[in-house]
């Protein structure tokens, strides 16, 4: 069951130089994010809708094998886990409503499974980008823990990113492009009405 956390975190202002995380445009700053919450597909569809997400990308991290397939990951073999990589604009979202909505449509205190996905490239991750990735992940699991909302020790792994490669075409807006497939209408589905209705207020205006 997921509960939507309020996040009592409070940071130091860090300055961080420009670096992978962060893309500068004429016209704005935008900030990435990555995280692994089982199937791609799942979270990809989720992401997208928040106000503020200008771009989730269906990839792979964590792992040894230099741009491993998709065949190579479901070896298990490989370290991969399955992530979206997010752009988001700072300015409209933060980082730590990202964190919210990863931990409220998942489960993180499954080890290497989401429901019937089973395997390493279905491990819960965040990989943090920068100092203040790291700080704000690492006391969200603190507090989600301290407030015993799970009944079960969270197993998120908080690890630099590292080793990305983008996933083939094919994965990339699985839900949109494939709406009746069966895995859309009986996994992603409920789990994404679900988040839209407990985080309606952060939802891109349609």
């Amino acid at each position: 069951m997921y509960h939507k956390i309020l996040l009592l975190i409070s940071f130091f202002s860090i300055s961080i130089a420009v670096s992978q995380n962060t893309i500068k445009t004429k016209q704005n700053m935008t900030e990435l994010a990555t995280f692994g919450g089982g199937c791609f597909w799942c979270t990809e569809a989720i992401f997208q809708e928040l106000e503020g997400v200008e771009t989730v990308v269906a990839g792979y991290a964590g792992g040894k094998t230099i741009n491993p397939s998709y065949e190579d990951i479901c070896t298990g073999t490989t370290g991969h886990a399955e992530v979206i990589q997010i752009t988001y604009d700072p300015k409209k979202i933060k980082y730590e409503l990202l964190l919210d909505v990863f931990f409220n449509t998942h489960n993180p205190t499954t080890l290497n499974r989401q429901g019937a996905d089973s395997g390493t490239q279905y491990r819960s991750v965040v990989f943090y980008h920068n100092s203040t990735q790291k700080i704000a992940a690492k006391e969200i699991i603190k507090e989600l823990t301290e407030a015993s909302v799970f009944n079960d020790p969270i197993v998120t792994e908080v690890t630099e990113f590292n080793n990305y490669s983008k996933a083939e075409n094919y994965h990339q807006d699985y839900y949109t492009n494939n709406p009746n497939n069966g895995y859309c209408n009986m996994v992603i589905n409920p789990k994404l009405t679900k988040f839209m209705k407990e985080f309606k207020d952060k939802l891109k205006k349609k």
